[in-house]
């Protein structure tokens, strides 16, 4: 029973008939295809913007990379939460598109920034300054790692505070759709009308074998993108097999439905084990992923019991207490959630 990643649950299966129906016969290379098109066309009809630009690409370490890269000049700073995924997990590959921008991580409650704390960190450099990095992009995460999500007004007062700095604004959207469910928002609502300028909009983990987008709201951001991504080795000959996936995705509201059994999942398993003697959530559940404080004996337990997540933090040196991040798909049982809760209830009495 794995709750360690939405990573580690399949692809849906109207999203591998897709691939199949796109394998019927030959199509035009390098994304001159129908299938590409439409997904173009149902991206843009989702977000309610005609004019947006969007590229299929397969991971969102690529998607997020390369957006960054079109947005900041190599003497760039990029402001982030210091938990982003951008800063924590793509091994440097924002920095190395960028040929060298700098990532400045700010700190946040509950993995969120606010426009405060942006504030604060843009006061610190002085524009012009030779022996500096440059402001040049904010990245949000929506939802963020600590799997809480920015409103739409949050969003967009963060957006005000790095527009009037002459800052763009990309969005980290690997869990967008699991945000937007809990929002009960338009997409447009919570990207381009609140002021996001370039979004990593992402599937692979609702979902998708392996396909993210990046989308442009302004076409002239894109500058340059597809040679970027020619250049990193993202440009897919046979680009219609990820298109297809997007395009599935998008159809039949089946990332929203995918997104939505997520995220009821996730509340509650953790509005069960907030119940627990001992155990104490760490972030509002607001997505798919629940952070529970717990004795290590009950996480020690779990884990022996073949319930498989990771400890986020302490039980390093004899500490008596851990953080366990759990995380919910698209496709997860019902039954382990349940399973999950009955055995953690056992152990949490014996601890107690």
């Amino acid at each position: 029973m794995n709750f360690a990643s939405d990573n580690t649950s399949g692809a849906h299966p109207k999203v591998l008939q897709a691939l199949s129906q796109a394998d019927a016969g030959s199509a035009m290379s390098y994304g001159h295809d129908p299938v590409t098109d439409r997904a173009q066309a149902r991206l843009r009809a989702v977000f309610e913007h005609a004019h947006l630009l969007a590229y299929p690409v397969a991971t969102g370490t690529a998607t997020n990379a390369l957006t960054l890269a079109c947005l900041t000049p190599p003497w760039g700073a990029v402001y982030c939460h210091r938990e982003s995924h951008i800063n924590t997990d793509e091994c440097g590959a924002p920095e190395m598109f960028a040929d060298g921008a700098k990532l400045i991580p700010l700190a946040g409650e509950h993995g969120k920034l606010t426009p405060e704390a942006v504030e604060a960190a843009l006061a610190d450099y002085t524009p012009g300054f030779v022996h500096a990095v440059q402001p040049h992009v904010l990245a949000l995460t929506q939802a963020t790692e600590a799997g809480t999500v920015y409103t739409p007004d949050e969003v967009a007062a963060l957006a005000r505070v790095a527009h009037a700095h002459g800052l763009k604004v990309q969005m980290d959207g690997a869990r967008f759709a699991n945000a937007l469910v809990t929002l009960g928002c338009t997409p447009a609502e919570l990207t381009w009308k609140a002021g996001v300028d370039v979004l990593s909009f992402g599937a692979t983990k609702n979902g998708a074998l392996a396909a993210e987008a990046a989308v442009f709201f302004d076409p002239e951001l894109a500058r340059g993108f597809e040679y970027r991504r020619k250049r990193a080795g993202h440009l897919f000959s046979k680009m219609r097999y990820i298109s297809a996936q997007l395009e599935a995705y998008l159809a039949d509201d089946v990332w929203l439905l995918n997104a939505g059994h997520a995220n009821d999942l996730a509340r509650r398993l953790g509005d069960g084990l907030d119940a627990l003697p001992g155990c104490a959530l760490v972030h509002p559940v607001q997505a798919n992923e629940v952070f529970c404080e717990l004795p290590v004996s009950v996480a020690d337990a779990l884990s022996a019991e073949g319930f498989t997540f990771y400890y986020w933090g302490g039980g390093d040196s004899g500490s008596a207490r851990v953080t366990a991040r759990l995380v919910v798909s698209w496709n997860s049982e019902p039954g382990h959630v349940d399973a999950l809760l009955n055995a953690a209830g056992r152990h949490a009495a014996q601890a107690a």
